[in-house]
């Protein structure tokens, strides 16, 4: 099996230049609904209708024909494609941006928006339209327990294991438009110092964590990205 060398997290901002609503910025989504209500086990025991129609207007924004991969995914597929395995790309976003970009192995930490899971079998399953109480789980047929197999909070991010081993023997870790403010993703730059690698922060603007980082680059996603592979694949970093 081939050592992970470099680890890449990915956050809100390099699908917001693609067009997609992020959560922490300034009239993003969390200042126009209450998390509680919306993001959590409690809240969807308690109203599973309302927490259905918002995941259902995130997943058909998604949909939308003019939400596309932008240039920073792109670039990150051509890194995955120069490195292979000794490449892990984790990234904090729902949706398929990544993969429509041409990324083949992506870690979602938190979830797949155009994924369901169901409270009853466990099972997941693909899922691109909406989702109510009449909706069947494809492997059980039973209605109504199919939820969006995204990480609420209280809950636990997915794979942080492998996460975390990689983290721990890696060379080096990019962070890119990550707000930095997220436990356990704002962990992760310190747990890639503690394994000495080399740590860069690619942001519009300077992170929660930027401190933490050796090296701090601002600016868009869609610049920075191509620039950095560009650099990395000619011998440079």
């Amino acid at each position: 099996m081939t050592a992970v060398s470099t680890v890449v997290l990915t956050g809100a901002g390099i699908s917001r230049e693609s067009g997609l609503e992020t959560f922490r910025d300034l009239g993003g989504v969390w200042s126009q609904v209450r998390l509680e209500e919306v993001a959590t086990p409690a809240a969807f025991a308690r109203d599973p209708a309302r927490v259905q129609a918002f995941y259902n207007a995130r997943r058909r924004q998604l949909r939308d024909p003019a939400i596309q991969p932008n240039a920073a995914h792109r670039a990150l597929a051509r890194l995955e494609q120069a490195l292979g395995d000794s490449l892990l790309l984790v990234t904090q976003n729902v949706d398929d941006l990544h993969e429509r970009g041409g990324s083949r192995d992506v870690v979602h930490m938190h979830g797949e928006l155009f994924k369901a899971r169901c409270t009853a079998c466990t099972a997941v399953v693909p899922w691109h339209d909406d989702l109510d109480a009449g909706s069947r789980c494809p492997q059980c047929a039973r209605p109504g327990r199919l939820r969006p197999h995204v990480v609420w909070f209280g809950e636990i991010p997915h794979a942080l294991e492998r996460i975390f081993e990689a983290l721990s023997g890696c060379t080096r870790f990019v962070s890119i438009g990550t707000s930095g403010s997220v436990y356990p993703a704002a962990g992760f730059v310190a747990a890639a110092s503690e394994a000495g690698a080399a740590t860069l922060e690619l942001n519009l603007e300077p992170s929660a964590g930027s401190r933490r980082f050796g090296e701090v680059r601002h600016g868009p996603a869609t610049a920075l990205v191509p620039a950095w592979v560009d650099r990395l694949l000619q011998g440079g970093g």
